[in-house]
């Protein structure tokens, strides 16, 4: 999956927080931030500190890749989340 954006990021992280059946009070009680801070992070605030958006995600098992090589010559890998979907779905469900 390809994270282009704060808002991709935001989608991510609510949408694996509530595959969990995680509220959000108690996924920021899990990792030590207010539940206002999963708020904005999860609508792509895009000054979120990156220790604790790391810690985020680590409390939500996602796991971080950063590849170097062109996307062409990874080969034909299968995301286990489709982000455009996800990402589609977190747009349709805004006011």
């Amino acid at each position: 999956m390809l994270i282009r954006t704060s808002t991709d990021l935001g989608a991510i992280i609510r949408d694996r927080r509530k595959r969990l059946k995680l509220d959000q009070s108690s996924f920021a009680k899990r990792i030590g931030v207010s539940r206002q801070w999963v708020i904005e992070v999860e609508h792509g605030h895009a000054r979120a500190e990156l220790g604790l958006v790391l810690r985020a995600l680590d409390a939500l098992g996602i796991r971080l890749d950063a590849a170097s090589e062109p996307p062409h010559s990874r080969g034909a890998e299968k995301s286990a989340v489709d982000i455009n979907a996800i990402v589609a779905k977190a747009r349709k469900s805004r006011p």
